[in-house]
């Protein structure tokens, strides 16, 4: 982009209007914190002017010429507050844009000092060969397996089965009297006391959902700790 002494400018040879703008700042040697907005709008209607480019190029340019007529309209009114913010906007949009256009360059001239070299990855070879040793029966049982030719489900052993079937069956409120019987005696002051690895599993189980029953039921509170205590008056029914 080249500007010569004659203030002859090619529009295509600018990105935007902001573009021109600020070339005609750096001519003139303007204070772009304090630029003289009324002589520099009159640098860039009169640019525009003389400049012959196509409709599609022009057209950005006649926009901001358009608005920065508008904006000398309101400046040289006295005390005009419109033409305040106007200018003060205008001036924002100038120093963003040179500091975007700073920064710029600093990153392109990062990126040209630490350049980046790609290649075509190499190609690696895989050898495929099988290297594990099994049993002759798991290979069987795996071909069987995928073949389809083994049972979804296995049946249960006797031994399996049989402790199913013989555990004794404990009722829910048959725990909750034990449950009781031990707050009132002073045998049980915690719920970890009411509990034994010596007990049956389905006893264990039924204990605990007869301390879930009692606790809904307002008849035992369980505290943070685990600690037990019982209500012993009679809780009214809620009609």
């Amino acid at each position: 982009m080249a500007v010569t002494e004659e203030l002859t400018f090619h529009l295509e040879d600018f990105d935007g209007p902001l573009e021109l703008l600020l070339a005609l700042v750096a001519k003139h040697k303007m204070d772009l914190h304090n630029i003289p907005i009324l002589e520099l709008i009159d640098q860039y209607t009169r640019t525009v002017e003389q400049a012959d480019p196509d409709p599609e190029t022009a057209s950005a340019f006649i926009e901001m010429a358009a608005h920065l007529v508008e904006m000398k309209s309101y400046l040289l009114l006295p005390r005009s507050e419109e033409g305040e913010r106007m200018k003060q906007e205008f001036t924002g949009q100038l120093i963003e844009y040179d500091q975007c256009r700073r920064m710029a360059v600093l990153l392109r001239a990062k990126g040209e000092q630490a350049p980046v070299f790609v290649r075509q990855p190499m190609e690696m070879e895989w050898d495929n060969t099988y290297t594990l040793h099994h049993a002759p029966q798991i290979l069987a049982d795996y071909w069987n397996a995928l073949a389809g030719r083994t049972r979804l489900r296995r049946e249960p052993t006797q031994q399996q089965f049989e402790p199913l079937v013989t555990a004794p069956m404990v009722s829910v409120t048959s725990r909750v009297v034990y449950i009781l019987r031990s707050l009132i005696s002073g045998a049980a002051a915690r719920m970890g006391q009411l509990f034994s690895p010596r007990q049956s599993r389905s006893t264990n189980v039924a204990t605990f959902l007869a301390l879930l029953e009692l606790v809904r039921g307002g008849r035992v509170t369980l505290g943070e700790n685990g600690e037990l205590s019982m209500q012993r008056t009679r809780i009214k029914e809620k009609k």
